[in-house]
């Protein structure tokens, strides 16, 4: 079917279009959700409860559901509050969510957010919690990738466009990162970082896909009693106390004991496997398997000095079928990208038979249906704790303690 015969069997467009509205719940990525004329409706910049005229910005007269920014308010929750960033709003820089909230108010929305997806794709009634890391929620983030308009100005994309929004200064940025490049030439990104040890490194992408690096090219990060190595834009928590976080959470869950086989899968530069070998020492077992062969190379001078360790370049789920972590593992961390480990990989751990599996995850809903297959392997979910890494934004980090049943 062609492209004009879909748009109209779809109807007439209603971008532009404005109602009034009273959305009553948070929805996963962002926005809050309520119904008009019997439709779904997507409300960015608003909260739960409020009264808002909406203006469609995504949608036609035959779909399910619209996308609309809420552009005035008639009757303000008592969460809301002035935004601390200028360039947040409607039709403004699409990076950060929730501006318009009170801090404790998001980290309400963002529980709700992992309840909700617990229940609805696992089946599971989960009473959650997320934990500040820092009671300020600008200034965290260390990295930041800059966008750069036709006309060369540097900016931050709006909401679910390419187009750029000049910005002088991220307020959720680190200091060091904060302000937007001097663009001489006319690349098609920037992106700034700092390192906890207060390197600075500058990468500029060229319209023909080269990247030109302005600082070290190497890292170096200090976390978990260690120092890592990063190279270029490796994959690191952008929250300078996640790292930290997120180990002592995982080895609280985990409680790994001397002598014990451990998986760490989707394992980076190696930050987890560091912690584990530690814990389990040198009579234990540590298979650290990465896909990305820079971070894998990193993580084998990371780890240099803990024979116990083997790091493995290659995807998991190839790596668990041709039985890189052995036939039996006793405990299984999980930090798989923003899609989630889904069935094949699950399965695999499964057929480990772990005591314990620690599962860090970025995205609840890929969390939420990876818990669910465990379920059918007979792990169930026994401990879990969200943490607010990400401010502002509808992002939200859990650490799930999956033990067998």
């Amino acid at each position: 079917m062609s492209r004009a015969r879909r748009r109209e069997q779809r109807g007439r467009t209603l971008v532009g279009e404005r109602f009034e509205i009273t959305p009553e719940r948070v929805g996963h990525g962002g926005f809050v959700v309520g119904r008009h004329e019997g439709r779904a409706v997507f409300v960015r910049h608003a909260l739960p409860g409020e009264r808002v005229v909406a203006e469609v910005t995504e949608g036609s007269e035959g779909d399910r559901f619209l996308r609309a920014d809420a552009v005035e308010v008639l009757d303000a929750s008592p969460d809301r509050v002035e935004p601390p960033c200028p360039f947040a709003g409607p039709g403004r820089c699409g990076g950060c969510d929730w501006q318009h909230a009170s801090v404790d108010s998001q980290r309400l929305l963002k529980a709700a957010v992992v309840a909700e997806q617990l229940q609805r794709l696992a089946g599971l009634d989960v009473d959650v919690t997320v934990e500040a890391l820092d009671p300020d929620a600008l200034g965290w983030r260390t990295r930041v990738q800059w966008a750069v308009s036709r006309s060369g100005t540097a900016g931050l994309r709006q909401h679910r466009s390419h187009d750029v929004v000049p910005v002088d200064r991220c307020r959720i940025a680190h200091p060091d990162v904060a302000g937007a490049p001097v663009v001489r030439r006319r690349p098609t990104g920037v992106e700034a970082i700092v390192s906890s040890t207060g390197e600075h490194l500058t990468l500029v992408t060229d319209t023909d896909g080269t990247t030109y690096a302005d600082g070290p090219e190497v890292l170096h990060e200090r976390a978990a009693g260690r120092t890592w190595r990063v190279t270029r834009s490796g994959f690191w928590q952008v929250h300078p106390q996640a790292a930290d976080t997120l180990v002592a959470a995982v080895l609280e869950a985990l409680d790994p004991q001397p002598g014990e086989r451990c998986a760490d899968l989707y394992s980076g530069v190696g930050l987890f496997s560091g912690a584990l070998a530690d814990r389990v020492g040198r009579t234990g077992f540590v298979a650290a398997v990465e896909g990305d062969r820079t971070a894998t190379a990193d993580a084998v001078v990371n780890l240099a000095d803990l024979p116990q360790v083997s790091a493995v370049a290659d995807r998991v789920d190839r790596a668990l079928a041709r039985g890189a972590a052995g036939q039996r593992v006793d405990v299984v961390v999980l930090d798989p990208p923003r899609t989630g480990a889904k069935r094949d990989v699950v399965e695999a751990v499964a057929g480990l038979t772990p005591r314990a599996v620690a599962y860090v995850a970025c995205d609840p809903a890929a969390l939420a249906r990876d818990v669910a297959i465990f379920a059918e392997h007979g792990y169930q979910l026994a401990t879990l704790r969200a943490f607010d890494l990400f401010p502002m934004t509808h992002h939200v980090e859990c650490v799930a303690l999956l033990r067998r049943s």
